[in-house]
């Protein structure tokens, strides 16, 4: 089968991104062969491309994806050819229009969840239920601080904070994305170009700050999150949109409170196949039941996915993208 796979041989800018096209042989054993149908944009693969994280090159690009299986391998229980799964990382070839993959990277897609929002959902709503019920551990009635509440991930967030009781108040950069934090849920949206964001929150939880802060931009928020959040508080440092958290002092935790901060990481949390399959089988339910809706702001063809990248990293999309084959 022959497939259109992108790949990079330097680090650095939405330019670097290159095609070629591969020929798929038969999938050997524990493997199928997977028709895509949708590709998920992520900020990961942002930071694969253009030197955040270090990778070994050449490399492809891209962990998260839905389609139909072809064919399955010698080995392979419970797939079969026609089967719409999707699969997250981490691998990095899911910008492609056909690959072949270990069958037990995949998950079985339910009847009511469509390829379009598992492509651009499964990675960003497990990432969302380590954050929340595994890391942070948000109980009931908490008010949380959401940055970049009308992200990607930040518009699963807030549904999934209010789906377990929490409070949230989001922060946005554009009055149109406090429309989409607002009806995903988030009880408070505060711009951060207009308003001294942490004197809001503390406002709003009367002097105390919040419990927990989910920072997914990084160092243009950092003291914003550490005046925000309140004594003995957590940050969830997760992204790096607005440039890596570098040399800080811990003793400002202290300064703050005895704050405590940790940089979670989703395959830390889904070590293991259980994790996995638990972790998915609650995305599955929630998006199910109603409590999340998975919001695809954007598309783009495969082949533009460079465009994509631009648009992702200049702040231009709301909610998901995905990229179509």
């Amino acid at each position: 089968m022959q497939a259109v796979q992108a790949f990079i041989e330097t680090q650095g800018g939405p330019e670097v991104i290159d095609w070629r096209e591969v020929t798929l042989g038969a999938p050997g054993p524990g493997q199928v062969l997977l028709r895509q149908t949708a590709v998920g944009l992520n900020y990961l693969d942002t930071y694969h491309r253009d030197g955040t994280y270090p990778i070994a090159l050449p490399s492809g690009l891209g962990v998260e994806s839905a389609g139909e299986i072809i064919a399955v391998g010698e080995g392979v229980l419970g797939l079969q050819p026609g089967d719409r799964v999707a699969t997250f990382g981490p691998d990095r070839n899911a910008y492609s229009s056909a690959r072949l993959l270990p069958a037990a990277s995949l998950f079985k897609l339910p009847p009511g969840i469509d390829d379009e929002t598992a492509a651009a959902g499964l990675l960003k709503a497990c990432t969302v239920e380590m954050l929340v019920e595994r890391c942070a551990k948000v109980e009931a009635g908490w008010p949380v601080l959401v940055h970049a509440a009308a992200g990607g991930v930040g518009l699963i967030l807030v549904q999934w904070l209010k789906a377990v009781g929490a409070t949230v108040i989001g922060t946005v950069s554009t009055e149109a994305k406090a429309q989409a934090a607002r009806e995903a849920g988030a009880d408070h949206v505060l711009l951060y170009k207009s308003y001294d964001v942490a004197a809001h929150v503390r406002e709003l939880t009367d002097g105390q700050g919040v419990p927990v802060t989910f920072d997914g931009i990084g160092m243009a928020t950092w003291e914003v999150s550490l005046k925000a959040t309140a004594r003995r508080g957590l940050i969830v440092s997760y992204g790096n949109a607005g440039g890596p958290v570098t040399g800080v002092n811990l003793g400002i935790l202290a300064q703050h409170g005895s704050q405590f901060v940790t940089r979670p990481t989703l395959f830390d949390y889904y070590l293991h196949p259980g994790e996995r399959a638990a972790g998915a089988a609650r995305v599955f339910e929630m998006i199910e039941c109603g409590a999340v809706k998975i919001t695809v702001g954007q598309r783009y063809g495969l082949q533009d996915a460079a465009r994509a990248h631009a648009d992702l990293q200049a702040g231009r999309t709301t909610g998901s993208t995905v990229l179509i084959p």
